[in-house]
């Protein structure tokens, strides 16, 4: 696994403006947090090491120099907001500093961030990689110097930890409730937008499965566009497009819900409401759900990619490296993910993390 050209894989895509501890520039400001209180709200177990072997860098023996962070692709994306989330709460139960950077989807931004995490010495971080290329050689750098290194969501091979996922096989569930929805309902036949990911390589995977996946139940399906824009601002703007040259568009699908967000309003703000029109997302984010549970809304399911869970669990582990040594071997971590049908959020059975 020492392909640096590799983008693809085990990787996702979160990415969103949050406050608290986010920071621009070279030089960020750790914050200091109390001392361990409990286990995450959102549930879930944190993950342990598979293997006892242990390598003396990276090791400290006072807990509380520890220094944490999570490096977001995009802190616009309320999925990897939900990371930040479970990151700063492990980081608070476990009384260590720590730091989240916002890299705005830019390269640069990201470099810079990571090469001042390491020039300041920081006993790990967790990032989601833009361009692994371009971030390659300073994850190098920070473990020469001893310091825990992981990606969540999109991969990168040469870190100490692996939080991934199967981008084609997560977009194929997003694919799955959509074509079940379309045979279901439509008899199998309609005209669906796709709004994706495809300008983060290593999330392309994620569209093919959402495509495939559609056809594959609904072989009349007509795929009236595919088209990049994983915001709100973005998926709005893709929808409106697409319904003035196809009117009579019936479903949306997204690869992550913020996009997804937008082109259901573009969807409602069209008039196009009712029995027949259908969105579907992934991520399981609460404003996401917020629409899902409106009980006449045509926004009908998304997909649970446990973002607070990888946060925390993120932080738990490369602490875990910092005081007791990191693995001679790479540790890899999977994202769980489910279905979140329109029901389960009506009758209470899901509930999204504040």
């Amino acid at each position: 696994m020492k392909k640096r050209l590799l983008c693809m894989g085990l990787g996702l895509l979160l990415a969103a403006g949050m406050t608290g501890c986010s920071t621009e520039g070279k030089e960020p400001a750790a914050e200091t947090t109390a001392a361990k209180t409990e286990a995450p709200a959102a549930g879930g177990e944190t993950t342990e090491e598979k293997t006892e072997e242990k390598a003396e860098e990276g090791k400290t023996t006072d807990p509380k120099s520890v220094k944490l962070a999570y490096v977001s692709m995009n802190l616009a994306n309320p999925w990897n907001a939900t990371v930040k989330k479970g990151f700063e709460a492990a980081c608070k139960d476990l009384g260590c500093e720590f730091i989240t950077i916002d890299s705005e989807y830019k390269v640069d931004k990201q470099v810079s961030s990571l090469e001042s995490l390491v020039n300041d010495k920081y006993s790990g971080f967790v990032f989601t990689p833009i361009d692994p290329n371009a971030t390659w050689d300073i994850v190098e750098q920070a473990k020469k110097q001893g310091g825990a290194t992981a990606t969540i969501a999109q991969q990168q091979d040469n870190v100490n930890l692996i939080y991934g996922m199967k981008e084609y096989d997560y977009g194929h569930s997003i694919g799955t409730q959509a074509g079940e929805w379309i045979r279901d309902n439509l008899g199998g036949k309609a005209k669906v937008a796709i709004i994706s990911q495809d300008n983060v390589e290593s999330v392309i995977a994620r569209g093919d499965g959402v495509e495939e996946a559609i056809k594959e139940i609904c072989p009349d399906v007509e795929i009236v566009a595919r088209q990049a824009g994983d915001t709100l601002e973005g998926g709005m703007k893709i929808i409106e497009s697409v319904l003035a040259q196809t009117p009579d568009l019936n479903v949306v699908v997204g690869t992550n819900d913020s996009g997804a967000i937008g082109g259901y309003q573009a969807m409602v703000n069209a008039g196009m409401t009712g029995d027949d029109k259908a969105v579907f997302s992934g991520d399981a984010t609460a404003e996401a759900i917020e629409y899902i549970g409106q009980e006449d809304s045509i926004y009908r399911g998304t997909v649970d990619l446990e973002p607070y869970v990888g946060g925390y669990n993120c932080a738990q582990i490369l602490y875990k490296y910092a005081t007791e040594g990191i693995p001679s071997e790479q540790q890899i971590e999977m994202l769980n993910y489910k279905p979140v049908p329109k029901q389960d959020v009506l009758d209470g059975t899901f509930k999204a993390v504040e």
